[in-house]
């Protein structure tokens, strides 16, 4: 490392999703970590306390930039409330999908990491949150009748969970998935119009 290469917390967590993608959550090491970026281990911990705070930073950074795309439908968009949901679910199907194929070791290890991280929780409560937006959006244009927004902002999330929850990531390359898509959320669509 040179004076021109800081080690940062971002440059850890890159160095992180590496070894993980190389070695997988039950082998991979801060050690591992360290050498990649040729540091002691005792550099990495400075920046992260234990083992188990680096994992999670790795998974929150994962799941931060789903949200972040999820994000700039509901801050840029002048859609209406019903194209602005259907956006939304399929940006966050297509997302799921894209790490799931595209990189499937380092999402076979976020699955692992995820079933053990705190960050997950937090990561659904700002994923429900969007969607309650997006339905009081409606609900304030017409466009949406329903009593309780955050019911039914939770129950959209419920029953899509077979596009986003990495319990089904086998199923996203099916050749009907798309179809399947399309007809859960024409369903919950009419479910939400006034």
């Amino acid at each position: 490392m040179t004076p021109a290469d800081p080690l940062t917390p971002e440059r850890i967590l890159e160095a992180t999703e590496d070894v993980l993608r190389r070695y997988g959550p039950a082998k991979a090491t801060v050690v591992d970590v360290a050498r990649a970026l040729g540091v002691s281990h005792g550099s990495v911990y400075r920046h992260f306390r234990t083992k188990a705070a680096l994992r999670e930073a790795v998974t929150a950074r994962w799941l931060t930039r789903t949200e972040a795309a999820l994000t700039e439908i509901i801050d840029a968009s002048a859609e209406p409330a019903p194209a602005k949901l259907r956006h939304w679910l399929a940006t966050l199907f297509e997302a799921k999908r894209h790490k799931a194929g595209g990189d499937p070791e380092l999402f076979a290890t976020y699955s692992v990491l995820m079933g053990e991280s705190t960050v997950v929780e937090a990561h659904i409560r700002r994923l429900v949150g969007q969607l309650r937006d997006i339905v009081e959006e409606g609900v304030r244009g017409g466009e949406f009748a329903v009593d309780d927004p955050t019911v039914a902002a939770q129950a959209v999330f419920d029953a899509t969970a077979r596009f986003h929850d990495p319990a089904y990531a086998a199923e996203w390359h099916n050749p009907t998935i798309g179809a399947e898509f399309d007809a859960v959320s024409d369903l919950l669509l009419r479910g939400l119009r006034a």
